[in-house]
């Protein structure tokens, strides 16, 4: 395939709510340009972009696609990421490597909070951004109710670009405002359009948007301005400069209108991206750092030293891993040897893949600005750089979120444990969101995940992909107990059968410690009351029978365990005997030191929308939450509170069902507490029938 310069590439990553049409849009630009022989469609599962079996099943992207189309004689290189919240690492993956975004709105939906968040992102990374109102052919389409919601909810400046021929069913094509022509599509969806004068009824709206148009363009140059100032009439070129570098900048959004499913308004876009988004040869130096020396950058230029970001990982149990990367300075070339920064090892590169949704082809070499893959690398990982061994730097890749939601995963047929946490591993390279944890007091494996959908399509993975079948439930919560009061009592275990006999007695005197302490064992015998060589059993005796729980079976931690005194016999006294008393004194004293339960409390720092917070601080009161504190970010609110884990299990979907999606929270542990005697007489309940049961 040919071979495209940095200058001659535009890496647009496309970004918006579920269901808003991105795919859609991206395959309808491949259609266009001739990428694909036919229109493919998310909807009937011909998708080129959505092939994954999950992603068919829900006619919605769960994963990052990318591919290509040439368009004015230039390579777009389009990354289609996923809307659904869950799986917002991946489109926040695609905005770092992409020179420039387009922001797929529904007109009929509107702006919803996964919108918001995106465009918040885009803006934080000062991607310049196009924004595509998408299925102006559906029923209840709202085109200006649409710009009022970029203004009011975004805080984006929209300057319009195209505007359309009416609206839902009489959706019949575009006004291009840069040139001041109709295009009106044919019914069928051929793309093919008719180039006409705009219309008597349409023509004072057209015309003032395009002198609004105009305007923009000249305010974002001095030069143009000055021009313009003195009603000089400006040059198609000179707008378009004007209006790239506004974009540039990000002083405005242009917005550009149609259906994907009947190709209206796409060439448009098209002719946009090209003519408004960077090269990444017009985009600033890639900042990095180099080991051991601070800070430094790279120009995107095939001369300089290589470097590149892996941005995704794709795990197949068949032909392996396939790393993806941007290159953001030299060239690669294919059978050659780079560095992984990261990591400090050497990788060889073998093929080098463009990839073409479900496709790739080989290639020999990419320069700055590319996007492509590399099979079967064995250490590199998402968020790896590589780069010349002899001129390294190491760029920082985006730092994926923390799961809210766990569940204890067990595998559904014995002995399968092996394989469930090597396929989980395998998931994890390509989706650094989910983690696995065993957790030590429970014995359970704990599974991170970023809510419900993620969990399900984990699970189908692990069955599609290596054959496991698993269980999911919600994981115990790892309990303690301990004491409130100071106690002692003896501990003497003597039998006698036919023979040597066993003899052990010991005086213990326990008492609780700070919070967080763990256990303390102090020796305080004197006069050889007991033999040293017995004492450290004793201790043993003392940490099973704290293993083993006493109040409801459950570790304890915090307590200081004396021994003071005890006796033996020259014959019978053994370490078991004296293993046994210790724990038989420990048992009795804890009988007589006000025992108590401890729960795990949690740090939450919950992000919500100003009208939401009533709502969400009455419920972390329900919760047994406490608030900490509170902040302001941009519009949102950022409430600090602590909850025990057990109040907390399901708060994901709780917190989604309260802000309609558009809160969200990180939690992390932060200390033990005693459970409250109501609550805690039912968790001791609970246990005793479950060790019962078992």
């Amino acid at each position: 395939m040919k071979k495209y310069g940095t200058n001659e590439l535009r890496n647009v990553v496309f970004i918006g709510h579920t269901g808003s049409g991105k795919t859609s849009l991206v395959e309808a630009m491949l259609f266009l340009t001739g990428r694909t022989e036919r229109l493919c469609r998310v909807d009937n599962g011909s998708s080129v972009m959505d092939f994954e079996p999950e992603e068919l099943k829900r006619n919605s992207s769960l994963s990052t696609a990318i591919n290509h189309c040439i368009w004015m004689k230039q390579k777009i290189n389009i990354i289609d990421t996923p809307g659904d919240p869950n799986f917002g690492f991946d489109a926040l993956s695609g905005l770092q490597v992409a020179d420039g975004a387009v922001l797929v709105i529904d007109a009929v939906d509107g702006v919803k909070t996964q919108t918001e968040k995106l465009s918040g992102f885009a803006a934080e990374l000062g991607r310049p951004m196009l924004v595509f109102i998408s299925k102006m052919d559906r029923e209840r389409a709202n085109y200006k109710q649409v710009l009022e919601e970029i203004k009011q909810i975004l805080g984006l400046r929209p300057i319009l670009l195209t505007y359309p021929l009416g609206e839902a069913e009489n959706f019949r094509g575009v006004v291009d405002l840069t040139r001041m022509k109709a295009l009106e599509y044919a019914d069928a969806a051929s793309g093919k359009y008719t180039e006409k004068d705009v219309s008597s009824e349409l023509a004072d709206e057209a015309k003032e948007f395009r002198f609004k148009l105009v305007e923009d363009a000249a305010e974002s140059d001095d030069a143009l301005m000055e021009k313009y100032l003195e009603e000089e009439e400006l040059s198609a070129e000179e707008i378009f400069e004007g209006l790239k570098k506004g974009v540039g900048q990000r002083a405005f959004i242009p917005v550009i209108c149609g259906s994907s499913i009947n190709l209206m308004g796409i060439q448009p876009l098209l002719d946009m991206i090209v003519k408004m988004l960077p090269s990444p040869a017009e985009t600033l130096p890639a900042r990095g750092s180099i080991p051991s020396d601070g800070e430094a950058e790279r120009k995107p230029d095939p001369s300089e030293p290589f470097s590149a970001l892996v941005f995704k990982t794709i795990a197949d149990p068949y032909t392996g891993r396939l790393t993806l990367m941007r290159v953001y300075s030299g060239t690669i070339n294919a059978d050659s040897t780079v560095y992984n920064v990261n990591k400090g090892v050497r990788e060889r590169v073998g093929q080098l893949l463009q990839i073409e949704g479900k496709g790739q082809q080989s290639t020999e070499s990419a320069d700055a600005g590319e996007i492509v893959a590399v099979a079967k690398l064995k250490e590199t990982l998402t968020g790896d750089t590589l780069a010349d061994e002899k001129a390294p730097i190491s760029y920082q890749g985006v730092i994926p979120p923390v799961g809210t939601m766990a569940y204890a995963i067990a595998p559904r047929s014995k002995g399968d444990e092996d394989k469930v946490s090597a396929s989980l591993q395998r998931l994890m390279e390509e989706d650094p969101t989910l983690c696995l944890r065993r957790e030590e007091q429970t014995k359970e494996f704990i599974l991170s995940c970023m809510g419900q959908v993620h969990v399900q399509v984990t699970r189908e993975k692990l069955a599609r992909k290596f054959g496991v079948q698993v269980d999911l439930k919600a994981p115990k919560i790892p309990y303690k107990e301990t004491i409130k009061a100071k106690a002692s009592a003896q501990g003497k275990y003597k039998r006698q059968t036919g023979g040597r006999g066993q003899y052990g007695d010991t005086w213990l005197e326990i008492e609780p410690l700070p919070r967080g302490t763990g256990f303390e064992f102090v020796d305080k015998i004197v006069g050889g009351a007991i033999p040293r060589q017995y004492i450290p059993a004793v201790e043993k005796g003392v940490v099973e029978a704290m293993a083993g729980g006493v109040l409801a079976g459950f570790p304890m931690t915090d307590i200081r365990v004396t021994l003071y005194d005890g006796s033996f016999h020259d014959v019978d006294s053994s370490e078991m005997a004296f293993k046994i008393a210790g724990s038989m004194g420990f048992k009795k004293a804890c009988q007589s030191a006000k025992m108590i339960l401890l729960e795990p409390i949690m740090n939450m720092e919950i992000v919500v929308p100003e009208d939401n917070m009533g709502d969400i601080m009455g419920d972390l009161n329900s919760r047994r939450g406490r608030i900490m504190g509170m902040d302001q970010r941009g519009k949102q609110q950022i409430i600090k509170a602590q909850a025990p884990l057990a109040e907390i299990l399901e708060y994901s979907a709780d917190l989604t069902s309260k802000t309609s999606g558009r809160g969200s929270f990180t939690v992390e542990f932060s200390h033990y507490e005693e459970v409250p005697a109501m609550q805690a007489e039912k968790i001791i309940q609970a246990n005793k029938v479950e060790q019962g049961e078992n």
